[in-house]
């Protein structure tokens, strides 16, 4: 019986531990699920915004060669007495 009792509570001393281990690792998986899925937005969210930067740097660039600014007027230079 003592030992029947003995091996209970290895056994139950396994259980306990395997499965602690498999909730740490189970949790482990989830938050680098996140965090990839969180990566893959950011991502996504980067490459929409530089192809928008680029078309707007695109049409500003056609509009700056359609339309050139007027030209500068020369800077007068005045003498002043003094």
């Amino acid at each position: 019986m003592n030992e029947s009792n003995a091996s209970r509570k290895r056994d139950a001393a396994i259980r306990t531990a395997n499965g602690a281990f498999q909730v740490w690792e189970t949790r482990t998986q989830m938050v680098k699920q996140e965090m990839q899925a969180a990566s893959d937005a950011n991502d996504a969210k980067t490459a929409r915004l530089k192809a928008q930067r680029l078309e707007k740097e695109k049409l500003e660039a056609e509009e700056l060669a359609a339309n050139p600014p007027p030209p500068k007027k020369k800077a007068v230079k005045r003498i002043t007495a003094g």
